[in-house]
């Protein structure tokens, strides 16, 4: 059992009924079993397990809510600190800048936000945690208007390897503060971190559904549509084989669906043109069996993706794709779409392009990505014998889909340490890791470095 200093600090042992609750993750599939962990509620505490790790011989490792659990290093050598620092949201209206403590999940940013008309780039889900999600690039609905999600902070509050409690900005320490936007982890614990809101009083949004026989016609009209499409408009192409829960409706069980959904800002009738646009097209191919586009307020955008609320199991691949063309549509749909015998419960598409492509003067180590779509794929592994025949699966897609991988990849969207990885060059590699040897020198939170992204 733990001793009564370490029982003060909230230092947990695996005996301990603290460690299962600082341990959970959200991809129940990739469970973590550091040597002790913490649930962090204030500064003290994290100053607490820098200093026992140091004590006990022991790296440091981070996360919040375990959504990214899947690419991260084994943690049997660390204590892991989850963060739920104690605070609100706090809304500055004038300079429409929000201060958001780590460990807060998006649906309390939106919830903060919205009422003064304001919002933050944030992603699909709201039971994401916003600094990872942050500080890994982020790829918002909002994206193609507002440019990549890291490139909206402006300030990010954390505890560095010598218990330091630092605030760095534009002015303060300017080089920690662009390897800490997507840089790739590894350079302290994250207490806060403020980001650049934007004015919306409404949003179109939702989801269309199709049985996959259609998927041709829809795909080739949909990738038409994203070559000219308006940046107020986001949307993505998946390809569904959804379980029969009780929670999804049973006209979309029972087979591969194709799904197009998306976000799309601006007045009312400029957003409802704009989706018509979109809309009319596919739905002339064939009557959707489930239609859910309409004019809301940005709370519903937390919805559209239909993203599960509670933990689940999964195992999926990602890289950045090219646009598809004739060729690779008709790859895309042989070993996804309908009759390919795919396991995944979804893969698909996700627009890039208009100021997600745009380089950022002012921004950290990653600004943007060079590529037309974010294509993804996952399922659900139940067993070793599912697993294996989903990572069978996975590895048929990137095969057939290598022409049009462009190597790179959203941080994000990696869901496994041990797939190819690369979103920084190697002169941003070798600049980020001239900053972690400056402000962690002996290496105690080298374990959350990003694969792929350290020459060390």
């Amino acid at each position: 059992m733990t001793t009564f200093d370490e029982q003060d600090a909230g230092i947990a042992l695996p005996a301990d009924p603290a460690y299962v609750a600082a341990t959970q993750v959200f991809n129940l599939a990739a469970p973590v079993s550091p040597a002790a962990a913490v649930t962090a509620r204030t500064v003290e505490q994290i100053r607490a397990a820098i200093t026992y790790a140091k004590s006990a011989g022991l790296k440091v490792r981070v996360q919040t809510t375990g959504h990214s659990a899947g690419s991260a290093k084994p943690m049997d050598d660390a204590i892991l600190v989850r963060t739920e620092l104690d605070g609100e949201v706090y809304v500055d209206t004038e300079r429409r800048v929000a201060r958001i403590p780590a460990g807060t999940q998006w649906k309390a940013v939106v919830e903060a936000t919205a009422p003064h008309r304001l919002t933050a780039p944030h992603g699909s889900a709201g039971t994401v945690g916003v600094v990872g999600y942050l500080l890994r690039g982020g790829i918002s609905f909002y994206g193609r208007e507002h440019g990549l999600a890291v490139n909206s902070v402006r300030a990010i509050e954390l505890v560095t390897a010598d218990g330091e409690l630092r605030r760095v900005d534009a002015d303060n320490d300017p080089e920690l503060f662009w390897a800490l936007r997507g840089g790739g982890g590894g350079f302290g614990v994250v207490t806060a971190i403020e980001v650049d809101l934007f004015a919306t009083t409404s949003v179109v949004t939702g989801t269309a559904f199709w049985p996959a026989v259609h998927a041709p016609k829809l795909l080739t009209l949909w990738e038409k549509w994203c070559e000219d499409a308006p940046t107020a408009v986001s949307t993505s192409f998946r390809l569904l084989n959804l379980p029969p829960f009780p929670d999804i409706p049973p006209e979309l069980t029972g087979g591969t669906m194709v799904c197009v959904d998306g976000v799309i800002l601006g007045e009312d009738d400029v957003a409802l043109g704009y989706a018509d646009d979109l809309l009319a097209p596919l739905r002339a191919v064939a009557e959707p069996v489930m239609d859910t586009w309409h004019a809301t307020t940005t709370h519903a955008v937390l919805e559209t993706h239909m993203d599960p609320d509670e933990p689940v199991p999964a195992q999926g691949d990602h890289f950045l794709i090219t646009e598809l063309g004739e060729d690779g549509i008709a790859e895309f749909l042989r070993v996804l779409g309908e009759g390919s015998g795919s396991p995944l419960v979804m893969a698909g598409l996700r627009q890039l392009g208009g100021r997600m492509a745009v380089p950022d003067p002012t921004g950290g180590a990653l600004t943007h990505f060079d590529a037309a779509y974010v294509y993804s794929g996952a399922g659900i592994p139940m067993d070793a014998e599912v697993a294996a025949t989903i990572a069978e699966h996975l590895a048929l897609a990137r095969s057939a889909l290598s022409p049009w991988d462009t190597g790179r990849t959203a941080p994000t969207f990696v869901e496994s340490a041990d797939q190819p990885q690369g979103h920084l060059s190697a002169a941003d590699i070798e600049r980020v890791d001239a900053v972690r040897s400056r402000v962690d020198p002996r290496g105690l939170f080298r374990g959350d470095v990003m694969t792929s992204t350290s020459a060390l």
